[in-house]
């Protein structure tokens, strides 16, 4: 987690607008091509919690979905849990130049780990 020095006045201000105008980048439909999963993202706060929906093509419950920075890369941390979903996750990458998402899908029921790559669709 980034750690920043105490903010002065105004300061948390300008920090939080940041953070929020990042995360707000990731707000938006993606779609899996490989198996037409999509991932709907209809929030981001300043602390990086995320509103999220998983279809499959159903609804899918969403325990946990989180963005971070970490060294300049925006990740985000998306849990599954419902039946045939105990405890999946999405551990992505944004990739801003492609505006895509990448990274692992651990498939917890299979204990096996997916390359996997979210497409924005709107």
């Amino acid at each position: 987690w980034i750690s920043f020095s105490e903010p002065g006045p105004g300061d948390r201000n300008v920090h939080s607008s940041k953070r929020e105008a990042e995360y707000g980048r990731l707000v938006g439909k993606w779609l899996r091509p490989d198996g037409g999963y999509v991932l709907h993202i209809r929030g981001a706060t300043t602390d990086g919690k995320l509103d999220a929906q998983y279809l499959n093509p159903q609804p899918i419950n969403v325990a946990k979905a989180q963005a971070t920075m970490e060294g300049g890369t925006m990740k985000v941390l998306v849990e599954l849990r419902d039946t045939n979903y105990p405890g999946s996750i999405y551990s992505l990458s944004y990739d801003p130049e492609s505006d895509r998402l990448h990274g692992g899908y651990y498939q917890a029921g299979l204990q096996e780990t997916y390359a996997v790559v979210f497409e924005r669709t709107d």
